[in-house]
């Protein structure tokens, strides 16, 4: 097998908030040669580092919006959110939890921080990716994942943790259903530790450094809060930690589809992005207060 190089380390970008509860750094789509297609099926990155929200009696977050075509994924790292949607699932997501909700033929949600939490304030520290859907499924049922972390399966070794929220590693398969085959995993390193990976040379494959520094292919440091895009020239890459730490793994099978986008929908077609705005004001979505 050979051995897959970086193509880019890209710094965070100007946090910008979504809503009044999330301050993101975008990663994808963004000018770093990210777009959509580029990291197909990964078509959205928002990255929320760690920030400190004051304690509030009303909760911070997002209101009622639609989504249609695609996956939204919602990783914890610090703070707690709470979800709802027109489809009936919602929960709330703490440290270490994961929340999937695909929304597919089309749903309304909202999320906020979760009441008791923002009563206290604290630091909040999450990823939201939007996973694509393939065309065949992009009008399929909506459905909800809640993952609870201790649900997670681990791969584990003298200095590694990996919880394999998709895909596989090492035997060891992830507890998410996906659509298409998506590799999803939040590798914990202790200092000085190595991780290696494996993925089919074609697949959109990235790091996100979540805590610490690391060093991919004992050549490129990447620091805390920085992305890491990887070439489709081979299969194999490891990542070796400076010092403690957490980075999340994406790899995923590029759909290779066309992608139209806008908005909270992502389709195929211009027609078909239109059809979502007239099945909103037909109610098409559901309800949700």
């Amino acid at each position: 097998m050979k051995t897959r190089t970086v193509e880019l380390v890209a710094s965070p970008r100007e946090p910008h908030f979504v809503g009044d509860g999330f301050r993101v750094h975008n990663f994808i789509p963004s000018g770093f040669r990210m777009d959509m297609e580029r990291m197909d099926p990964f078509i959205l990155l928002d990255y929320n580092s760690k920030y400190e929200f004051s304690a509030s009696e009303k909760p911070k977050g997002v209101d009622v919006h639609p989504h249609r075509g695609f996956e939204t994924v919602t990783i914890a790292y610090q703070g707690s959110v709470a979800h709802n949607d027109s489809n009936g699932g919602g929960g709330v997501i703490s440290q270490g939890d994961v929340q999937w909700m695909t929304a597919a033929s089309g749903v309304l949600h909202k999320e906020f921080h979760e009441k008791e939490w923002s009563k206290k304030g604290g630091i909040f520290q999450m990823v939201q990716l939007w996973v694509n859907l393939p065309s065949q499924y992009k009008m399929s049922a909506p459905k909800y994942q809640a993952i609870k972390n201790a649900d997670i399966p681990r791969y584990t070794s003298e200095g590694v943790e990996i919880e394999v929220i998709a895909g596989d590693y090492k035997g060891v398969t992830g507890i998410a259903s996906t659509f298409s085959p998506v590799n999803m995993l939040n590798v914990k390193l202790s200092k000085g530790a190595t991780a290696d990976f494996s993925f089919p040379a074609h697949y959109n494959t990235a790091v996100l450094v979540i805590e610490g520094n690391v060093l991919v292919n004992n050549t490129n440091e990447a620091p805390t809060d920085h992305f890491i895009l990887m070439e489709n020239d081979g299969e194999t890459f490891k990542i070796t930690a400076q010092d403690d730490a957490i980075v999340l793994v994406l790899s995923g099978k590029p759909l290779n589809e066309p992608i139209v986008a806008y908005g909270p929908f992502v389709m195929n077609t211009r027609e078909e992005i239109v059809q979502a705005f007239e099945d909103i004001r037909a109610g098409k979505f559901g309800h949700l207060d």
